[in-house]
């Protein structure tokens, strides 16, 4: 008998406590400023109603629900993290359900917003380039500085059909430029796309293998604004420079699509890169259609100054 009456006693003395806890809980919960106004607004709300729904008002009461209580999304308190409750009252029954508090939503939009931005092997740190990380002290740089701000002063409703050609020696910042539009337009909701010319070029012949290739460059023809980086530093072939780099450049101008460009060589000299393919073949002609294409699509802007790789 012994261990039964001592089982008997700890479940006395563990249903008082439960007991205890469940009124304060109530005193809690019914002397709370939301709850009390919940039933002011809703007079079918009796006492009997409340103490039955006691649990999930208590669910209700004890939350967060504007993210005053969490110190970050992160670290919400909530039962279901990134969400805050709301009760909803039919006759007498009390309905709990969950919307996206404040602080998801600014995350689920700066998510979308990053989606904006897709990239062909660029670096983080120029996906991650802005206004605010420029030197507007910087007379090197101070052309590059100006067109680059005042192209995006122009941006409204609708976007300028001609995007920039950033041309000078290596490591001035040119890519940088290129980072910081495509951010400034990502916070317009304006698409972007940035292409590392050389990889392009590798990516292109080895989607020929899995029959994307086609799908890719309708990619690159219909993105709101493309970005083609190192242009001339590829190693192509006369085909790739013709019906891939022609077909996307031409689609753009007919479309009125913006394209914007860094290179290492002015127009001239860009030019004369291209007239020669990766076999040796010189087709001057052809490589004019591009450059020409290029100047329909994009205003040349020299970009002066030191090098800057590995500062």
């Amino acid at each position: 008998m012994e261990p039964i009456q001592k089982s008997l006693q700890k479940w006395m003395s563990n249903h008082k406590q439960f007991q205890q806890r469940l009124g304060h809980m109530k005193r809690e919960v019914l002397n709370s400023s939301e709850i009390k106004q919940l039933v002011r607004d809703h007079p079918s709300l009796t006492e009997d109603v409340l103490e039955k729904q006691l649990i999930k008002l208590y669910e209700y009461q004890s939350q967060s629900k504007d993210c005053e209580k969490c110190p970050s999304r992160e670290a919400c308190i909530n039962i279901l993290p990134g969400h805050v409750p709301q009760l909803e009252v039919t006759g007498s029954e009390i309905k709990l359900v969950y919307n996206k508090c404040r602080s998801e939503r600014q995350q689920e939009q700066q998510r979308n917003q990053r989606s904006l931005i897709s990239s062909l092997h660029i670096p983080r740190e120029i996906l991650e380039a802005n206004l605010d990380r420029i030197d507007f002290n910087d007379d090197d740089r101070g052309q590059a500085i100006q067109r680059t701000v005042q192209y995006l002063e122009k941006i409204d409703e609708q976007l300028p059909s001609r995007g920039l050609y950033f041309h000078g020696p290596f490591g001035v910042g040119k890519t940088f430029f290129l980072g910081v539009i495509a951010n400034e337009l990502m916070k317009k909701n304006i698409a972007s796309m940035i292409i590392y010319m050389p990889e392009f070029v590798r990516e292109i012949k080895a989607s020929i293998k899995d029959d994307s290739m086609n799908d890719k460059i309708e990619a690159f023809k219909k993105t709101p604004v493309l970005m083609l980086d190192d242009i001339g530093a590829e190693s192509q072939s006369a085909w790739f420079r013709d019906e891939v780099l022609g077909s996307i450049l031409q689609y753009r101008m007919m479309e009125r699509l913006p394209v914007f460009f860094t290179s290492n060589y002015s127009l001239n000299e860009l030019e004369k890169v291209l007239m020669t393919s990766n076999r040796g073949d010189i087709d001057q002609v052809k490589a004019q259609r591009i450059t020409e294409r290029v100047k329909q699509l994009s205003d040349s802007v020299p970009v002066e100054g030191q090098n800057r790789r590995g500062q």
